[in-house]
Formats: C-alpha cells, sequence, structure tokens
C-alpha cells in the first residue's frame, strides 16, 4: 500500500482492538471520543496533505521496492536536495496544527528511518537482529504507519544510585523469553498519541546498568496485554471559536502498562545487550535527524507565535509603543536565529558512515538547546501583548444571545469587531495560558529530555580545540 489517506488510517485506528483507558474508564468507541476525535480527525488530514496535487512532489516519493509513491518522511536522504525535502515536508504538516503537533507522523518515521540507517551497528552483536530492523522499517515506509513511543521510565526515584529491587516490575523489562519472543511486563512513560496509531516503538536510549532493561522493538497497538492509560484531557470543548487549538490538536500523553506483552522475535530489534543499549542512539544517525526534524517544526511554531502577537499588535494598534516594539524584535530574532541554525545544519551537510547526507549536528543541538527556553518567552510576550484581553474572552454562545448588542458595543478593537477580535484573543489564549498551552511549553522544555542534559552533551561534542589552539597561537 503506497502513502495513504486520512480515510485509510481512520479506519485502522477505529478497526484496532486498542486498550485505552480515560479518566477510569475503557474507551469504547475512539473515533467519537471527546478526547481523541478532534486529533484523529487532525491527524487524517495530514495524511490527506500527502494527496494533494501541488504538494504530491515534497510529501511523497517512488518507494524503492514497488514504485509506488510513499512518504517522504520515511525517505533516507543521500542529496542535500532530498535533506531539503525532507525539511520542506514536515514544515507542510507543521503549518497545519501551527506547530503545535510535536508527534505528527514524520516525527518517528524519522526516527525509524535513522534506526534501520544505523542497523550494520547491530551486526554480529550478540541478541541484535539488524535484519528485523531493516524489514520493519520496509513494512511501515510501504504500509505508511502510525507510531507512538515510549523510551522513558517511571519516575518512582530519580537519584543517580537508585536500582529498582521491587519484586513486582516497575520499569518495563524482559521478564522471560519462549519460542515466540520476549516478555515484557511493567510500565512506561511517556507516549504521546498513545492509543491512537498502529504501532508502539520501545526502546533503552542508553543509561542501562541491567541486562532486562535493554530491548528495543516495535509491536502493534493492540497487542495482547498492552494498555494506555491516557491523562486528563485538555481538551476545553467542542467549539472551534472557543478553543481553537485544544479542540483539534490535543495529542494526550498515556501510562504505557506492559502484562506479560509478548514481542515476537521477528520484531525485536535487540535485547539483553547493554553495550548496544547504552550506545545505539548516540552512534547512530538518530541525533542529526531527529534534531532535523524537531527545529524544522519549532521554526513553524515560532512563525505562529509571531503572526499571532502581531495580529495582536494591529488588532489593538500598539505598535508605535517602544517596549512592543522591543517584544517583537526579540520574537523575529529568535525565528530568524532557529532558521540559521537550520540553514547551516543544511549547507554544512556531509555523506556520513551510513551514506546518509547528514546535516551538521552541533547548530541543530544549539537550536534545541535554545528552543526550550526561548519558547517560554515568546509564550509570555503574546500574554503581555494581549494583557487583560486574554481575559476578557466571551464564548461563541455569548454573541449568539441576546447580549451579543453589548459584546459588539465594548469588545470592538480598531481594526475588528467584537466577535472577530474575541476570537483572535482565545487564540492567544488557547495557545499560552489555557491547559493545553501551559503544556506546549512543558512539553517544549523537555522534549528531548533534560535540557541540562543537551546542554552538557553539546560541550561535549562540540569541537573546541580549534578554539583552544588559536588562544594558543594568540600567546605565542
Amino acid at each position: 500500500m503506497p502513502a495513504i489517506t486520512g480515510e485509510v488510517y481512520r479506519n485502522r485506528i477505529n478497526n484496532r482492538q486498542v486498550e485505552l483507558w480515560h479518566n477510569g474508564e475503557k474507551v469504547k468507541n475512539i473515533l467519537e471520543h471527546h478526547a481523541f476525535r478532534g486529533i484523529i480527525k487532525s491527524q487524517a488530514s495530514l495524511y490527506d496533505l500527502q494527496h494533494q496535487k501541488d504538494q504530491k512532489d515534497i510529501m511523497t516519493y517512488p518507494s524503492p521496492v514497488t514504485g509506488s509513491l510513499v512518504g517522504t518522511s520515511y525517505l533516507q536522504p543521500t542529496t542535500k536536495e532530498e535533506l531539503i525535502k525532507r525539511r520542506k515536508t514536515t514544515q507542510h504538516w507543521a503549518k497545519m496544527s501551527g506547530g503545535m503537533l510535536g508527534r505528527s507522523p514524520d516525527y518517528m518515521n524519522t526516527v525509524l528511518m535513522t534506526f534501520a540507517a544505523s542497523a550494520k551497528l547491530l551486526n554480529g552483536k550478540e541478541n541484535c537482529f539488524p535484519q528485523h530492523l531493516i524489514n520493519f522499517y520496509k513494512k511501515a515506509r510501504e504500509e505508511d504507519l502510525s507510531f507512538t513511543h515510549t523510551f522513558i521510565s517511571p519516575q518512582v526515584n530519580r537519584s543517580q544510585l537508585y536500582f529498582e529491587d521491587s519484586e513486582e516490575p516497575i520499569a518495563a523489562k524482559v521478564v522471560a523469553e519462549n519460542e515466540e519472543g520476549i516478555v515484557i511486563k511493567g510500565a512506561r512513560l511517556l507516549a504521546t498519541q498513545g492509543g491512537i496509531t498502529d504501532e508502539i516503538i520501545v526502546f533503552s536510549p542508553g543509561g542501562i546498568s541491567d541486562k532486562a532493561y535493554a530491548f528495543a522493538f516495535s509491536i502493534p497497538s493492540d497487542t495482547k496485554g498492552l494498555k494506555f492509560i491516557s491523562r486528563d484531557s485538555f481538551v476545553g470543548g467542542e467549539s472551534t471559536y472557543n478553543y481553537p487549538l485544544s479542540s483539534r490538536f490535543e495529542e494526550s500523553d498515556s501510562l504505557v502498562v506492559f502484562d506479560h506483552v509478548v514481542v515476537p522475535w521477528e520484531r525485536v530489534f535487540f535485547y539483553n545487550n547493554l553495550e548496544i543499549s547504552n550506545s545505539f542512539k548516540n552512534t547512530s544517525a538518530f541525533a542529526p535527524y531527529t534534531l532535523h526534524q524537531i527545529v524544522s517544526r519549532q521554526i513553524i511554531k515560532t512563525e505562529f507565535m509571531i503572526g499571532l502577537a502581531e495580529a495582536i499588535v494591529n488588532t489593538i494598534n500598539i505598535s508605535e509603543y517602544p517596549n512592543i516594539q522591543e517584544n517583537m524584535a526579540e520574537m523575529i530574532t529568535v525565528l530568524e536565529t532557529m532558521e540559521a541554525l537550520l540553514l547551516k545544519a543544511e549547507t554544512n551537510a556531509k555523506m556520513d558512515e551510513f551514506e546518509l547526507m547528514r546535516p551538521e549536528l552541533s547548530p541543530l543541538q544549539v537550536a534545541t538547546s535554545t528552543f526550550p527556553k526561548v519558547y517560554a518567552r515568546l509564550s509570555e510576550i503574546v500574554q503581555l501583548l494581549g494583557s487583560s484581553g486574554l481575559v476578557s474572552i466571551p464564548t461563541e454562545a455569548d454573541f449568539e444571545s441576546e447580549i451579543r448588542g453589548d459584546l459588539d458595543q465594548y469588545l470592538q478593537s480598531a481594526t475588528l469587531e467584537a466577535k472577530d477580535r474575541v476570537q483572535l484573543f482565545r487564540l492567544a489564549w488557547d495557545a499560552t495560558m489555557s491547559a493545553f498551552g501551559s503544556r506546549q511549553t512543558q512539553y517544549e522544555r523537555f522534549f528531548l529530555g533534560s535540557p541540562n542534559r543537551l546542554l552538557s552533551e553539546l560541550y561535549k561534542q562540540y569541537d573546541l580545540k580549534k578554539h583552544t589552539d588559536f588562544i594558543g597561537n594568540f600567546l605565542k
């Protein structure tokens, strides 16, 4: 099957018997459930974009196996042009949500692409199955599978010296193996879009000292014994006027419970190997391509926030004030910096050991280390510009009632009628102040894990010798 449509995606999700729990109840009709209806519809529209005439050349490419058009987010780039094509795909999809969908399909498709391209790192290693990984990547590409994932263990005790010693596993681990495969018991965090995808990829990202926790695999979301427990929904309501973002782009996040889940051998990529578990992510093509996708999306999100801020400025006519100009210039600086870093990464791309055109890593690390801090500031600037207007936001029902005349008179702005002005300010509120907006800030803060760790990795990996050599030569 080539690149799928939104209808195919919706039918797949509807037909899967996923055990998904929300607010203490097992979800029965996921397509109509208030917590998941909006995001499934939005996700479906992303797949439909692949088939639009003006987007198809960017969003798809011919399968190397069948010649049918498959999704560009699966493309293993061998030229700079293909690398740029991947970026354009991510940004086309990101524009649909203003960059608010952190786990749009291209994210995990990119991750799987990098793992498969790096499969030779598993060659000849104990309990490693490189061909399983390659075969599964091809299956995912040809069937246009959708993915959630989990890399994180439950936060029982985050001290450096903590070792789990409970009789019943807390963090997911291998508890047995048999003819069918390995058996997993325990839990993992934090599966964004958990329960509304075809598959879940489970991966040990490093820092493992017990072989039982050292594994990587992918299984269908409706595998027996697999359970998704969704957090409380941040969907404020169905009205796109009242809740323009949360009604459409609330992804949800889930605790994933493995109750003696059997992972078939053909789906196991590696297990019971500490060396690979602790090194594969960093030695593979994972970082440069995943960060390339992330920065591409974050740029669109920055553009969205700038557009939102300037719309507020124009609506209430405050552009003449120096502090407003300073705030807008600060936002522009963020955007231009992010774009420059991405352009540098693409311009300096080189062929790597996996025969991929790899973007330069350092500028992408700088961008992803910077964005968690600056995004909170972008959100704050929108709040400051909106001021009390982000509190005075009546609902769509108010404008359809007999008090409409009062609202039209007292909530109009310099350039917009009252209902249009309130709609804009509700968008700003949903982006920055609602439960959905607050989650966006926290999500960007910890998208790739601890911000301190990201900065530490940048420092350790950055080539500083040429700079110290400069000082040494200067002092001669």
